[in-house]
């Protein structure tokens, strides 16, 4: 838990300081970093999606991932969670949407899976301690734009990362290279769903298509044996 650890404390420091910054940032500038992170998101989820090597396989598990998380409602419980918070510090503020936002790019991708399993199955937190450093990064430009509310993202990357530290023996069987390759295809194109997000080009709940990325686990698993 050691990586996971590390990695939500990065959030924590970089949102406070990316805080103190928003106060010396004019409204204008603020609205760039804020194109720019879009830009940068989606530059992110093109990458990471063009190295699926079966598309149906990612089409797939977004689809049957989409139906799950409708079912849960998984956006829906994050966005409450977020309300929650900031009703408890500031009905006008964006927090819910800060918090959303951070959550999900922070939980969505191959760094967060594949650094979490390595933790959990070898100790070596490498992986985790490299995503803290852009991570800490990230959360000081979000903090900067979005405001108070990306620092709460912390705890899901800590819920989220610590289980599957915990579930790692189970899953490893399973994390073969065509595996690997159509989780991160299939994150990549939820990375590419917040980007838009980000620059307000479409509004897509991003949440509830998390499960996708496990599908896509168990699909290409069992696509190896026909």
């Amino acid at each position: 838990m050691t990586g996971t650890l590390v990695n939500a404390a990065a959030i924590i420091a970089g949102s406070l300081l990316g805080v103190t910054l928003k106060k010396g940032l004019p409204d204008r500038l603020r609205q760039t970093l804020m194109y720019a992170i879009g830009l940068g998101v989606l530059l992110i989820g093109t990458r990471m999606a063009l190295q699926s090597q079966n598309v149906l396989i990612v089409l797939a598990s977004l689809v049957l991932g989409g139906i799950v998380g409708e079912l849960i409602n998984i956006e829906g419980y994050l966005d409450k969670f977020g309300r929650f918070i900031q009703s408890r510090v500031d009905e006008n503020s964006s927090i819910a949407k800060a918090f959303v936002t951070a959550s999900l790019l922070y939980c969505v991708g191959s760094m967060a899976v594949m650094g979490a399993l390595e933790s959990g199955l070898t100790g070596n937190h490498t992986t985790l301690y490299a995503k803290s450093i852009l991570d800490g990064v990230t959360s000081i430009i979000f903090a900067s734009t979005l405001g108070i509310g990306v620092i709460f993202s912390a705890l899901p990357v800590l819920l989220y990362q610590g289980a599957i530290t915990l579930a790692a023996s189970l899953l490893q069987p399973l994390l073969t290279p065509a595996a690997v390759a159509e989780m991160t295809g299939t994150g990549g194109l939820l990375i590419i769903g917040i980007g838009l997000n980000v620059l307000e080009i479409k509004k897509l709940k991003v949440g509830n298509l998390l499960p996708g990325i496990f599908f896509a686990l168990i699909l290409s698993t069992a696509a190896a044996y026909f």
